[in-house]
């Protein structure tokens, strides 16, 4: 069940510390194309795609503080051209696991507004630290509030077994590994391997379409999956083993509905971000060249947006981590500065019913200061009670960023 797999940052990706990025509106440009008269020197997982910019000297000021040069080569003809960010000339060595593979190009010129999720998108878990504090609240809330035995409080996590991709037989209690055409390569009961035969006699050795679905199947395709798929094969031992000590009536598929609730459990009562809002460092990687991403943004003359499942406060205070300054010993300076890369922010925005045109979710906008929602007509400003006319928030402290919460 082991398959090493390094995760992949789609969108920090193209930042180096030695390799600044233009970013002047005027001149950044993403095509499917290379510049004229330049051999493309692919790099690694790029080889369907890729991205170049040119250089105006009369652009004004570039990203960063390094950024105040650009990279030029010599063509054929002698004259300077811009380098293909991608290029052994122009960029850098990039870890594999900060690469992005892609098999078709997207050109760039069209796109108006780019958005980002948080959680496992911008906010990076450390699977060791912060799975691991998701694993034994999900435990406690099993014993302490489902009745499973106290024995479950010794159990511990690996964050290294699981890997996005699989999928869970509720029923059977088995975990699969299922090539694209839906043939299960591998099957596991709870963590020992199914023979050959009964893996065939199961699933079959041809392929099913439709299958694999909900409500029968589970798919492990988030990085919050990781700990609850591995707890359920726990839960299949132990049950395999010891069928007197699980719940009266507990079957595989009521024992994974319990995990999930739970999950849900630790989310709802603020467990898991309570824990986090007091060390973020402990729970989330740090990284560099978040700010220089969104500054790039902003600089084309995109407009960016964030749309988190996460409420006002725990948004604050992640990014606030991920993109404040830090005094000289290195501690954080906590404001509001991070609003300033973005034109709104959507918190709570319980994705991905969030997207759906039937949502008709309460729209509120938030004070950041103090956290106070207003109400608005589908996010227009409206009159308070008291007030003839809508409250609209001082533009000083966001940049003109607005920010709204969902109920």
């Amino acid at each position: 069940m082991r398959i090493p797999k390094k995760p992949v940052a789609f969108c920090l990706s193209i930042f180096s510390p030695d390799f600044p990025a233009p970013c002047s509106s005027r001149i950044l440009r993403f095509s499917s194309g290379f510049p004229a008269k330049i051999k493309p020197i692919y790099a690694a997982g790029f080889n369907h795609s890729s991205s170049h910019y040119s250089k105006d000297p009369s652009a004004g000021t570039m990203l960063g503080d390094k950024a105040s040069q650009s990279y030029l080569m010599v063509n054929s003809n002698g004259g300077e051209e811009p380098h293909v960010w991608s290029s052994r000339e122009g960029g850098c060595k990039i870890d594999i696991g900060k690469q992005i593979f892609c098999n078709r190009s997207l050109n760039m010129r069209n796109i108006v507004a780019v958005g980002f999720d948080m959680d496992y998108t911008l906010a990076q878990y450390k699977p060791e630290t912060f799975e691991s504090l998701a694993y034994e609240g999900t435990i406690r809330k099993l014993v302490y509030d489902l009745g499973y035995p106290q024995e479950l409080l010794a159990w511990t996590f690996d964050p290294k077994y699981m890997v996005r991709g699989l999928v869970l037989d509720k029923k059977r209690g088995n975990i699969l590994k299922m090539d694209r055409h839906k043939y299960v390569k591998v099957a596991y009961h709870g963590f020992r391997e199914l023979s050959k035969e009964d893996k065939v006699g199961t699933y079959g050795n041809k392929l099913i379409r439709d299958s694999f679905d909900e409500p029968d199947y589970a798919l492990i395709d988030t990085l919050f999956s990781l700990a609850e798929a591995y707890l359920f094969a726990q839960l299949v031992d132990f049950k395999d083993k010891n069928p007197g000590k699980v719940p009266e009536g507990a079957d595989y598929a009521r024992m994974y509905k319990d995990v999930r609730a739970a999950v849900d459990l630790c989310h709802r009562d603020g467990t898991l971000k309570q824990m986090v809002a007091k060390d973020p460092k402990r729970y989330i990687n740090e990284d560099n060249f978040i700010v220089p991403m969104f500054k790039m943004l902003r600089d084309s003359g995109r407009s960016t947006f964030l749309v988190t499942n996460s409420l006002w406060d725990y948004t604050n205070i992640v990014m606030n981590f991920l993109c404040a300054s830090r005094t000289l010993d290195g501690s954080l300076i906590c404001n509001f500065d991070w609003l300033q890369y973005f034109d709104v922010v959507i918190t709570g925005s319980a994705k991905p019913g969030f997207f759906h045109e039937d949502n008709r979710a309460n729209i509120f906008e938030v004070e950041p200061e103090s956290g106070m929602l207003l109400n608005t007509d589908n996010g227009t400003p409206m009159p308070q009670v008291g007030n003839t006319s809508p409250n609209v928030l001082s533009k000083g402290l966001n940049k003109g960023c607005r920010v709204f919460q969902v109920f």
